[in-house]
């Protein structure tokens, strides 16, 4: 199992791929309006379509999950 579908079984749902200051931003805007966030490493073996860009520099970017909080948070 990968760690994406590991990530999908606990509720998460994979958003977007970001580095900085975009990265920042769609956290705060994500948390703003009701979610939490995770971040993972990039990965350019395991994401599909083009990542050429990405592959330069990939521990510059974060994989964005999110998922609703729950009632206790």
């Amino acid at each position: 199992m990968t760690r994406e579908e590991e990530l999908v079984r606990q509720g998460w749902q994979k958003q977007a791929i970001y580095d900085e200051p975009r990265l920042t931003e769609m956290v705060a805007l994500y948390r703003q309006i009701g979610f939490e966030v995770h971040l993972e490493p990039f990965n350019p073996d395991e994401e599909p379509g083009c990542t050429g860009c990405m592959q330069l520099a990939p521990e510059n970017y974060r994989r964005i999950f999110t998922r609703k909080k729950s009632e206790t948070d």
